[in-house]
């Protein structure tokens, strides 16, 4: 049985069109079930509708502050669908540490740097500022800390003394759209587990020995 999947997003839906081009394969081991936006103008819902998968609104700005009152709208939702499993993605709202802990090790997030490095607003302005010759992108377990949680995968890219923010932001994307599926695949499949704080993978290896970048020519 495939599990259930919903996406949370505010926005264009980026990572989740990547996600569900990857859940339409035959062998994925999970189905997209629900797009979840608290935004109605969302661009993702309607790229969710064009791809056949359900979609719903729950409007954030009516509850305020209010974030237990919004989650228990949320979790109404999520517990309707038979949900199992949570992908964020651009989602812009903060959760309660209870919602977070209900759903520990079945919720995951992305981030466009590598954790723990440069967490919260403007990575790649961070990223560009602190002079690293590489960055990336983080695929981790939710928790009530902002972009914490036991990392599940990481993707890399270096970074170029010509990037922008906007330069580098494209080409960590392109990680983004190849590390969020292949994490979802892994959690979906049972090979993934905590262990205190550290997310272990069953069978992993690295796929080189090394990455460095800049490449002296």
């Amino acid at each position: 049985m495939k599990r259930r999947v919903a996406i949370l997003i505010s926005g264009r839906g980026s990572n989740m069109a990547a996600l569900i081009k990857a859940a339409a394969a035959p062998d994925f081991p999970a189905e997209i079930s629900l797009v979840i936006s608290n935004k109605a103008d969302a661009l993702g819902l309607e790229r969710a509708k064009a791809s056949g998968v359900n979609t719903l609104v729950i409007e954030s700005k009516p509850f305020g502050k209010d974030r237990a009152g919004f989650e228990a709208v949320l979790q109404a939702a999520l517990d309707q669908h038979g949900i199992e499993l949570i992908c964020l993605g651009g989602f812009m709202r903060l959760f309660t540490a209870e919602f977070t802990k209900s759903w520990y090790g079945r919720m995951l997030n992305i981030h466009p740097s590598l954790l723990p490095s440069f967490p919260g607003l403007d990575p790649h302005g961070q990223a560009l500022r602190a002079g690293v010759k590489l960055s990336g992108a983080t695929v981790h377990f939710v928790i009530p800390e902002t972009d914490a949680g036991p990392i599940v995968m990481q993707g890399a890219v270096p970074v170029s003394d010509h990037d922008t923010a906007e330069t580098l932001s494209e080409r960590i994307l392109e990680v983004e759209h190849r590390i969020y599926p292949a994490a979802l695949r892994l959690l979906a499949t049972g090979k993934v587990r905590i262990e205190g704080d550290v997310c272990k993978t069953a069978g992993s290896a690295a796929s080189e020995n090394f990455l460095i970048a800049p490449v002296a020519r």
